[in-house]
């Protein structure tokens, strides 16, 4: 005589958690456990630590042939995230537990050889999956991802014992933390210019290059742009918070409302900048969605790793192919990178003399490439500040709050350009950015002229298309003039090198 049980849990491809429906059958035959399903070696594994953890809990281990299905059969199932959902359809087959309670919960969780629940990776995502699917959640008791969710029940678990009443208590979430200080734009000098570019580029979202000789401050502007980026929505906060869960990094500064701020060392490979690995995670990219990604010292990163970028970047999302299938991953980051000009850091520089040949020069820079830097919207020369600026207590800097209410304002009209006037809240084309513009005859003569003097490619007219109408809801200006044109070429068209 066969008996049954069937227990819904859950599987992570690539951020995303995905039904995945644990059933065991108990029959006669020869002891023992097989998993099928496509498990990974942790999943195998976890038939000892249910065996230890079931009879640790004061349940009995049936010693009868127990064959277990990870449905659907074409997803490949990791992690010891089963070992829950496992252990609970072998003690309901059995008529331990009572399986039509169990059946209203979705179960994740590793188990401890004393019974104990572990939370695994990607606690909130199956959360949010349980949500959708009607179910409850039983949430192991150290989750540092769990947050509490609208119209969902969550139930708190520390050990499988607790299942034999099936009657766990509500679940209890830490208080959430308070955000770390941020680098303010008051604590850097000088710098008028760079910091005028950073309110543009927070404003209109726009990827900027930062360019200039080492101590001249490009690192501390580029950190210093989470303090006026305005705060992430509930929904953005949680669509974002749900790719740090999967890659188990902390997501108390994001549910607070702060935008992830990535900054990976240039030694990250390629897997570790776009997502990768199996099974596949997200890279640096997917971790600065609706957030800033950060490459300090660009033109040291692999120039492979480099031009995998150029597709998210106007994409926004990322596309993993393995041999199971394409994974597809969120990425809409802000790019902010930081280089010297040159491997000695000081071409162009009006005080220090750079000891580089021009080859030396050149096959630097182009280790960016000309591909990627087209996607850059805006391109700035950072200088040193004078040392007399910097040792004055000048009040007249530009502080973050002054930057901070222009990137709000700027966005604001943005959204009332779209409500009033009909503009595309995301231009797609040339045409919809062109229509939002609404340029004179003789501000579109102004720009031809200029595209065609610097050889501009039509991706690079669209970006400076771009980023003037950033500078005209700067100025809440419908109409995009010839100075918002000239400041928008002004950042496009470097003079340092």
């Amino acid at each position: 005589m066969q008996r049954r049980c069937s227990v819904q849990s859950a599987a992570l491809v690539g951020v995303e958690a995905i039904p995945v429906h644990v059933e065991v059958v108990v029959m006669s035959g020869l002891p023992g456990i097989s998993i099928v399903g496509m498990p990974d070696a942790a999943v195998r594994e976890s038939q000892e630590r249910v065996k230890s953890a079931i009879k640790a809990s004061g349940f009995t281990m049936p010693g009868d042939k127990i064959v277990i299905n990870l449905a659907p059969g074409s997803i490949r199932k990791t992690g010891a995230g089963f070992d829950l959902p496992i252990a609970c359809a072998i003690l309901g087959a059995t008529g331990q537990v009572d399986p039509r309670v169990m059946s209203s919960f979705l179960l994740v969780g590793e188990l401890s050889l004393g019974g104990k629940v572990r939370p695994v990776p990607g606690t909130l995502p199956c959360a949010l999956l349980a949500r959708h699917l009607g179910l409850k959640f039983a949430v192991p008791a150290d989750a540092e991802d769990a947050v509490p969710l609208e119209g969902l029940d969550q139930r708190q678990i520390k050990s499988l014992g607790e299942m034999r009443l099936c009657d766990l208590l509500p679940a209890h979430f830490k208080e959430p933390g308070q955000a770390p200080p941020l680098l303010g734009f008051s604590e850097i000098h000088g710098h008028a210019a760079a910091k005028r570019a950073m309110q543009i580029a927070s404003a209109g979202e726009h990827g900027i290059l930062l360019m200039g000789p080492p101590g001249s401050g490009k690192t501390m502007l580029a950190r210093a742009m989470p303090s006026i980026l305005p705060p992430l929505s509930e929904s953005e906060a949680l669509e974002a918070a749900a790719i740090h869960s999967v890659a188990g990094e902390p997501v108390d500064g994001i549910l607070a409302g702060m935008r992830p701020f990535r900054k990976p060392h240039h030694s990250t490979s390629m897997a570790g900048l776009v997502g990768g690995g199996s099974p596949v995670r997200p890279g640096e990219i997917s971790l600065a969605h609706k957030g800033v990604l950060f490459l300090d010292e660009i033109a040291e990163f692999k120039p492979a790793s480099l031009q995998a970028l150029r597709q998210p970047m106007e994409a926004g999302s990322i596309s993993v192919t393995r041999v199971h299938g394409n994974v597809d991953m969120p990425a809409e980051f802000m790019l902010v990178a930081a280089s010297n000009p040159c491997p000695c850091g000081y071409y162009g520089d009006p005080e220090k003399p750079c000891s580089c040949s021009e080859q030396a020069v050149r096959r630097y820079q182009n280790r960016i490439g000309g591909p990627l830097l087209d996607r850059i919207d805006m391109h700035v020369d950072v200088w040193r500040t004078d040392p007399g600026t910097i040792l004055s207590s000048s009040s007249e800097e530009l502080t973050s709050a002054r930057l901070r209410e222009g990137v709000m304002t700027a966005r604001s009209f943005s959204s009332w350009r779209h409500e009033h006037l009909g503009d595309a809240e995301r231009t797609r084309n040339v045409q919809e950015l062109v229509a939002s513009c609404r340029m004179t005859p003789a501000c579109r003569s102004l720009l031809e002229l200029s595209a065609k003097t610097h050889h501009m490619s039509g991706r690079g007219i669209s970006r400076v298309l771009a980023v003037a109408r950033t500078i005209a809801d700067l100025e809440e200006s419908e109409t995009v003039s010839d100075e918002h044109i000239l400041e928008a070429l002004g950042f496009r068209m470097r003079k340092g090198a």
